[in-house]
């Protein structure tokens, strides 16, 4: 499978992921994180398809596309440890967090991601979901929506 064949699926499974955790959380109470911006597209369909609910976000630095900046109070600036506990220590609980963090190599992202779940696990509500595209530890695994291969997409509930 080519590059472009294969972010296609990433994406697809991204965005029916999504949209099925958003159904999914309907009528639970929490806001939505998302980790890691990037340029802001994840961001912008979170807004689309959850137009009521805050929207927190955390990311090293803030390179988005100018339409898909967060509002400067729901941007946490900075490594995902110390913005995840400052989020933590706010009160404020996450219904749906989607993890995009990554480096890009593998290895290195599978032991960030693990490293993270527990802070991960203190921000969210009981019951809430995470969509991740990186194995997660501590959640229960669900399957998720029907039509994402296995492993393309992870999905958890806290």
């Amino acid at each position: 499978m080519s590059r472009l064949d294969s972010m296609l699926r990433r994406f697809t499974a991204q965005r029916d992921g999504l949209n099925w955790a958003a159904a999914e959380i309907a009528g639970a109470t929490g806001d939505v994180l998302d980790m890691g911006l990037g340029n802001g597209r994840t961001y912008d369909h979170l807004r689309e398809i959850l137009p009521d609910r805050r929207i927190w976000v955390i990311d090293r630095v803030l390179q988005c596309h100018p339409s898909c900046t967060p509002p400067e109070k729901d941007f946490l600036q900075g490594e995902a440890e110390p913005m995840l506990e400052k989020l933590a220590g706010s009160g404020h609980k996450i219904a749906l967090s989607h993890y995009d963090f990554g480096f890009g190599i593998k290895e290195k992202d599978v032991a960030e991601a693990a490293k993270l779940s527990p802070l991960i696990a203190k921000v969210m509500t009981p019951g809430g979901l995470i969509v991740s595209g990186q194995p997660l530890v501590g959640f229960d695994e669900l399957a998720g929506p029907e039509g994402i291969p296995p492993g393309r997409y992870l999905f958890y509930r806290a």
